[in-house]
């Protein structure tokens, strides 16, 4: 694991600055504290920082040149299938000097081009540079396990890096807060791609590529791949239970090769457990797994990691943590950079620290909710749209709003004004999109529209964060409610949240994390299964549940899904409530003009005197005062 960093200019072969190079490489010295490289030419720079854990030797260093020296790479990632392309590559002729997953890149290049990065199976973001075409060549794996931004400045040049660190050190750089993308913030809780926080700084999007020249103006993206979901696999539950197995063993055991130590998360849940079961079952020696557990049991998994461990004679390392530790509350938006809102930053930050004591690189169970249907929202828009569809929408929809406005009157009871049922009737009269949208959002549309002064309203000039979920769900092409609301998280949540807080919380520790889940071709295999084999009689995770109960006991399987989360609601009713008042008294957040803070005060309030329970928003406001104040000041660069 590694991170990048360059500079091209688009116009001339003009001087480029390696002292600038090398202060945007060296902000990204925690993804790569064993080494770094450089290469400097007139209209390039390829910075390069090296966390060593395939071919261990210099050989590896990077940035790293085909034979002739006229192509060269600076690639953060892992190739898992290399030895095959390896082999491939080879027998074609082409040259290699050392036995790494980076060689092989290059050669690829050079066999395949663009059409190179349909053979790679693997975790990636990478550039390379071509001399001889005068290109620079941009992409990102298919699911956005590896970041990269990029920014084209006002002289012609682009700039880009493994994180946002990296680029903000450059003086042509601006630090524009982007107003649409801010809303994104406060619906999502992070900043879906291709947008940053910042208007000139834009995220490669997962799947796709980008091709400099020299002299041409800098175009689109192009997206190289896209999951589909045909839901047409054939054949029993039993035997595709097997199939399942075998694609799952095949994904883990790919993702095992390493010249460094090599363990796994164990959290006791179902996807992380699969992974070290899969894992034990290909090693000669104990598997080594870490979890966490919290002093509070209604957020401890603790005892099911320590089953699952003892079955397996994992060499499994545990440690207690205080469910009330938000010590690292402002340490977070230095390591994320853009604001990000998801409160399981925190424990994650620690599972990698805690990790990183006995082990390089870590085996995790992340995409298994959103490939395998496991998270409990996607049953609850399964039946509202089971309930939506009794009746044709001209009919159904008045006759929900009217039921949805009779259960918020006064006299009824609170459970079902503030409620499930009440979000339930609420969602029956809105569109699929509109619907789901609800469920996922930090602060629904209503309440997010109005956190923001009129300026800030007239500068997002109507955007709606709503619409692009709505476009994503539509892209599925599938009138399946469940693989659309499947293809939108793929898209959206898994890259912005899920991936981005386990990249960045492991990479501050130099850790690095693989997700055999993602496998691309065990994800399209995945997506063909019908949906009744994902979510049957209420439950996610049905066929994969099925397939491993020769290797995991029931109470791991079976029981009720816990989230990896902190207790936001009482932080701000409690410890934090100090603290929430002020956001809307002083601070970054009042100074920046952004916010009405009448609202915001009202809003702070009704959640301290239990009216509602507004924990997510106000964390989401802590999170973007944060980031004021530590990354967009620019004191977190100083």
């Amino acid at each position: 694991m590694c991170g990048i960093a360059g500079i091209f200019d688009t116009v001339a072969a003009g001087p480029i600055d390696p002292a600038l190079l090398a202060r945007m490489t060296d902000t990204l010295h925690h993804r790569g504290p064993d080494d770094s490289g450089f290469h400097v030419a007139p209209g390039i720079g390829l910075g390069h920082r090296r966390l060593s854990i395939i071919d261990l030797s210099a050989l590896g260093r990077q940035p790293l040149f085909n034979e002739d020296g006229t192509v060269c790479v600076s690639f953060n990632g892992e190739i898992y299938n290399f030895p095959e392309l390896y082999q491939e590559l080879h027998a074609r002729g082409h040259k290699f000097r050392s036995r790494c997953d980076t060689e092989v890149i290059v050669h690829a290049w050079e066999e395949w081009g663009e059409g190179a990065l349909a053979r790679l199976n693997g975790m990636f973001a990478f550039a390379i540079w071509d001399e001889p075409k005068q290109t620079l060549f941009l992409a990102r794996d298919r699911f956005g396990e590896k970041p990269l931004y990029y920014s084209r400045l006002d002289d012609g040049k682009v700039v880009f890096g493994s994180e946002l660190k990296a680029l903000l050190v450059h003086p042509g750089v601006r630090r524009r807060l982007d107003p649409q993308a801010v809303a994104d913030y406060f619906a999502y809780g992070y900043v879906p791609d291709p947008r940053s926080i910042y208007r000139d700084i834009f995220k490669l999007p997962p799947a796709h590529s980008l091709t400099l020249r020299r002299g041409a103006p800098v175009p689109a993206a192009r997206q190289y791949w896209s999951v589909q979901f045909h839901l047409d696999h054939a054949g029993s539950a039993a035997s595709l239970s097997e199939e399942l197995v075998d694609r799952l063993r095949r994904a883990v055991g790919m993702r095992m090769a390493a010249d460094v130590p090599l363990g796994a998360f164990l959290s006791g849940g179902v996807d992380s457990s699969t992974v070290v079961a899969l894992m034990a079952t290909q090693s000669r020696d104990p598997v080594s797994t870490c979890s966490i557990g919290f002093d509070d049991p209604s957020y401890d998994e603790s005892l099911y990691a320590q089953t699952v461990a003892e079955r397996y004679r994992a060499d499994h390392f545990s440690r207690t943590v205080a469910t009330d530790d938000f010590a690292l509350i402002d340490l977070m938006p230095t390591i994320y950079d853009e604001p990000f809102a998801d409160s399981s930053a925190l424990p994650t930050y620690l599972v990698c620290g805690l990790a990183r004591e006995r082990v390089t690189v870590a085996l995790s169970g992340d995409g298994g909710d959103e490939i395998f249907g496991g998270y409990r929202r996607y049953g609850w828009h399964a039946q509202e749209h089971r309930l939506r569809s009794i009746l044709p929408a001209p009919l159904g929809r008045p006759l929900f709003g009217l039921a949805s406005g009779l259960a918020q009157l006064p006299f009824m009871p609170s459970r079902i004004r503030t409620g499930a049922i009440g979000a339930t009737l609420r969602n029956l009269r809105r569109s699929p999109a509109e619907a789901y949208f609800d469920m996922i959002c930090v602060a629904n549309q209503e309440v997010a529209g109005r956190f923001f002064s009129a300026a800030t309203r007239r500068e997002m000039q109507g955007y709606r964060p709503l619409d692009l979920l709505a476009r994503h769900m539509a892209e599925a092409q599938t009138d399946d409610c469940l693989a659309q609301v499947q293809y939108a998280d793929i898209r959206m949540y898994l890259p912005g949240d899920i991936l981005t807080k386990v990249d960045r919380a492991s990479m501050a520790h130099s850790l690095e994390v693989r997700v055999p889940l993602l496998d691309h071709e065990l994800v399209q295999w995945t997506a063909n299964l019908p949906s009744a084999l994902k979510r049957h009689a209420g439950e996610g995770k049905y066929l994969l549940k099925k397939a491993m109960e020769p290797y995991l006991p029931d109470e791991v399987l079976h029981r009720p899904k816990m989230g990896f989360a902190v207790p936001l609601a009482a932080w701000f009713r409690g410890p934090l409530a100090e603290r929430a008042r002020r956001l809307a008294s002083a601070g970054a957040l009042v100074e920046s003009g952004m916010f009405d803070v009448g609202f915001l005060r009202r809003l702070i309030e009704d959640h301290q005197a239990r009216r509602r329970d507004h924990g997510p928003a106000i964390w989401s406001l802590l999170i973007f005062e944060a980031f004021l104040s530590r990354v967009h000041s620019g004191s977190a660069l100083a």
